[in-house]
């Protein structure tokens, strides 16, 4: 059985912030801001449209929302999922930017645009990261820029909000008892399995007072982050525990059993390969049977199998 997870929590957290209720949670959960609290998921549209350039089509993903406060548009623009640290991530994030902007003059008629009071709207640039190494790119666009403090108020600048996966405290995430803060409190497991069902064994009380919506979210996310690390075989099985089940002691012991009989089986599938290709050498049964620790009786099982 193959033990990374870590491969399909991107696509996770798309499906994740791709929902507007769950990106405002993301916002009020983490952002010390007396703005992130006013906003309501009712005044959330999400931009379908991506503004990833052409040469990182293929290393990363990006959702951007549209968020009305106080009469005006407000953009949020999400990069995610970060695993190691850009240096020229505020570089990166200004490109997009331009684009949004550009997109934003484009959709506006010629005649809006030209008036004196016409302003561009706000984007505020956001990035999700799990690595296990510390942020230590710059957090502003100035910081970049060489001889800026010379030149000082002339200077472009801006800062992006860090969603710093592996920095946050687990008793912080599991006190906020809510999707995000559990799918952090798991994405924050190593890559092994053992790890993943230790740590959703540990949030168990905290999303069982998940409304029944927002378990359903959690639930397809955590399917998709188990089943990365099971043979497609198993799906059915995983969604019956999730689906069924409906408690996460009953879904861990359900999981564990099945990654166990997946590893104990695959173990046992190789050892009879090996035991194969010794006997194809013509080494004695014995040897076989002590090399590979299977039973003579599959040795010799094996034997009239490939005609020895």
């Amino acid at each position: 059985m193959n033990e990374s997870i870590h491969n399909s929590h991107d696509k996770g957290f798309k499906y994740l912030f791709g929902i507007k209720r769950l990106f405002v949670q993301l916002l009020r959960s983490f952002v010390q801001q007396d703005w992130a609290q006013r906003i309501s998921p009712e005044d959330v549209e999400l931009v379908d449209k991506s503004f990833i350039l052409p040469d990182f089509k293929n290393k990363e993903a990006d959702l951007v929302y549209k968020i009305k406060m106080d009469g005006n548009y407000v953009y949020f623009y999400l990069l995610e999922l970060q695993s190691s640290v850009d240096f020229q991530m505020p570089y990166r994030l200004l490109l997009y930017m331009i684009e949004i902007w550009r997109t934003v003059l484009k959709d506006t008629s010629s005649k809006e645009a030209k008036r004196k009071d016409y302003k561009l709207p706000v984007i505020v640039p956001c990035v999700l990261y799990n690595g296990s190494d510390k942020w230590t790119a710059a957090r502003s666009f100035r910081e970049t820029l060489a001889r800026h403090e010379e030149f000082d108020e002339f200077v472009l600048d801006f800062r992006y909000i860090l969603f710093d996966v592996r920095r946050y405290d687990d008793d912080d995430l599991l006190e906020l008892a809510n999707v995000i803060g559990a799918a952090f409190f798991i994405d924050k497991t190593k890559d092994k399995a053992k790890d993943l069902l230790e740590r959703m064994g540990i949030m168990a009380k905290g999303i069982e007072v998940l409304s029944g919506d927002d378990m359903n979210v959690f639930w397809v996310w955590l399917k998709n982050i188990l089943m990365k690390g099971l043979p497609k075989n198993t799906e059915k099985e995983i969604e019956e525990f999730l689906l069924k089940e409906r408690t996460v002691e009953n879904m861990v012991y359900g999981v564990e059993r099945v990654m166990k009989r997946e590893r104990f089986e695959g173990k046992a599938e190789g050892q009879i390969e090996i035991a194969k290709e010794l006997l194809a050498r013509k080494m004695d049964i014995d040897t076989v049977s002590e090399i590979t620790k299977l039973p003579l009786a599959t040795i010799r099982k094996l034997v009239k199998e490939i005609g020895q």
